[in-house]
């Protein structure tokens, strides 16, 4: 199965990329990858409640998440050194324009309100970065196999220079922003 949106890149997107950034067509802007975490919280003491999130999160990607194990004691957090602090998962290639076109199509537009996607998460380097407030507005999730409702970052990385390509980039592949400047 190919996936829809990486046809719609090569075909469409890639093109006009280089016609509005003249410059060496290798170095047209690129998604590189898409990251999927989620920070425990509460749920470090309640294993099941950790392979929940774990599961949930694994459903959404497509792919098998990770739990992530702090390095760190931090007492003020409460957190031992080797305990389960969240979960994430990074997509790349098919996997990743397949997410990007569910999230895009599917995902945001089920979300009650809602008004796009704020254009400062942009880092300068031509990675965005937004959260989620929770995961049920996914087609995959069944409500029933939740215990908790919890939310999610997720983190698009470009191979753009700056944040104008990179803004382009994902407005082509159809990345909701809000409207007017931020």
């Amino acid at each position: 199965m190919s996936a829809r949106l990486l046809e719609r890149y090569n075909a469409e997107i890639k093109p006009t990329l280089e016609t509005e950034f003249p410059k060496n067509k290798m170095l047209t802007a690129k998604l590189d990858k898409v990251v999927i975490s989620v920070g425990a919280g509460e749920a470090m003491k309640d294993s099941k409640l950790m392979q929940n999130i774990q599961d949930t999160i694994s459903l959404i990607a497509g792919q098998r998440a990770v739990q992530v194990i702090a390095k760190k004691s931090v007492a003020g957090f409460k957190v031992r050194e080797g305990s389960p602090v969240g979960v994430k998962v990074t997509l790349r290639g098919e996997r990743m324009y397949e997410f990007l076109d569910k999230l895009c199509s599917i995902a945001l537009p089920r979300v009650k309100d809602f008004r796009g996607l704020n254009r400062n998460g942009f880092d300068g380097r031509g990675n965005f970065n937004f959260g989620l407030d929770e995961q049920l507005m996914f087609p995959e999730v069944v409500y029933d196999n939740i215990i908790k409702t919890h939310g999610m970052n997720i983190s698009i990385s470009t191979s753009a220079d700056n944040d104008q390509e990179a803004y382009r980039l994902l407005e082509l592949v159809g990345v909701p922003f809000t409207k007017g400047r931020a």
